[in-house]
């Protein structure tokens, strides 16, 4: 999901994760906050910049991939995170891109490796979390909810973990639902990415939440997941929803 740019301070806002230095990482529309026991956001725009390098020479050869809302088949010698973006789309049943934003946090932690034991990694709304003590991530669903919404407690031994959210009312990525939110759990940041972005399609209207569910549950490797839509909520898989009240991240 990507959030203009009023929700992304609200939400960023809203991070309390005291306890890791906290950096920003740009390069063109990939726009990560770093959350790290140290500063290590010259590796990690470095680790971005190769990834975004092999990402756009693959689309400039292959247009389709940057295109298609249906899943696409690549060569075993296409780039990592190309693959990786491809079998999220072919196990949620959706286009490659819609895996983008996940697939950028995984990469980065695959080159960051074991430098680190604390990485909260947050690309568009999407999350990348690796943690040695217990977080609690909030779900946001845009400005008028300012307290009163829910969070999902991790424990260490639940990450790392990729928590991603698609919303039909919320930023710019296509959504052919229209959830306040669908936030899914894999191992899989890609897929975890891929598979939001397919069940908040499923989100319409007052079966929606249902629908989004039993979507979910289709998806090999989603762990869990959270559908909220004009008042219901609806949750599948192995979760601890905790209330909270304006905190995001912990």
């Amino acid at each position: 999901m990507k959030i203009d740019p009023g929700d992304r301070d609200l939400y960023r806002n809203g991070i309390a994760a005291n306890d890791l230095v906290r950096s920003r990482v740009v390069v063109k529309e990939t726009d990560l906050l770093v959350l790290s026991e140290r500063d290590i956001s010259d590796l990690v725009r470095d680790i971005v910049l190769t990834q975004r390098d092999r990402l756009e020479r693959y689309i400039a050869g292959n247009p389709s991939f940057r295109d298609s809302l249906h899943p696409i088949p690549v060569s075993d010698t296409a780039p990592g995170i190309v693959k990786s973006m491809a079998l999220a789309g072919q196990a949620s049943g959706v286009g490659p891109m819609a895996a983008v934003a996940g697939a950028v946090c995984e990469a980065v932690a695959g080159g960051v490796g074991d430098g680190v034991r604390e990485l909260i990694l947050e690309n568009g709304g999407d999350l990348y979390v690796a943690s040695a003590r217990e977080r609690i991530i909030g779900i946001f669903v845009g400005k008028e909810v300012r307290g009163g919404t829910i969070g999902l407690r991790l424990a260490p031994g639940r990450t790392p973990i990729g928590i991603c959210t698609s919303s039909g009312r919320i930023g710019h990525s296509l959504s052919f639902g229209d959830s306040a939110a669908a936030t899914v759990l894999a191992r899989s940041c890609a897929l975890a990415d891929a598979a939001a972005t397919a069940v908040g399609n499923r989100v319409r209207g007052r079966h929606g939440v249902r629908e989004g569910l039993a979507a979910a549950r289709d998806i090999p490797g989603v762990l869990g997941v959270v559908v909220m839509r004009d008042g219901q909520l609806g949750a599948w898989g192995d979760l601890d929803i905790v209330g909270l009240q304006d905190s995001a991240l912990s």
